[in-house]
């Protein structure tokens, strides 16, 4: 296998991009449940069994374990992108569209907006269906 053959594809770059995301997921998550249970709390163990009981906190785990979720399709998906090559782009385009609909879906999950946070799953998923029928066909 030949190293450079990753250089002129863009599947790295858009991982790169995709674990940024997670990581903004983990942050978001972390940052409002210590706001909520304390520093000693997150720097504990964690025994006694306590989650955030509050919205925010609520809703970035939620929305956190919605990502990781389709995260695993995603990461399979531009690897084996990389691997067979991508002249049309079409396995980008929905590489891009998971990526974008998934950070769309960060605001929309944690300020409650019902249906359009829908929307940008289904759009996320279509994104992935997109990198998969490129692959297959």
């Amino acid at each position: 296998m030949d190293p450079m053959m990753f250089d002129a594809s863009p599947f790295p770059a858009l991982l790169a991009w995709s674990v940024v995301l997670l990581f903004v997921h983990i942050s978001l998550q972390a940052m409002l449940a210590t706001r909520e249970l304390g520093s000693t709390w997150n720097a504990g163990p964690r025994d006694d069994g306590r989650k955030p009981e509050g919205k925010l906190a609520g809703r970035a785990e939620r929305a956190s374990l919605n990502f990781r979720e389709t995260y695993p399709a995603f990461v399979a998906l531009a690897v084996a992108q990389m691997f067979t090559g991508d002249p049309t782009d079409w396995g980008f385009y929905g590489g891009c569209f998971w990526l974008v609909m998934r950070i769309a879906y960060v605001p929309l999950y944690l300020f409650g907006i019902p249906y359009i946070r829908s929307l940008a799953w289904l759009g996320s998923v279509l994104g992935l269906v997109i990198m998969a029928f490129h692959l297959i066909f």
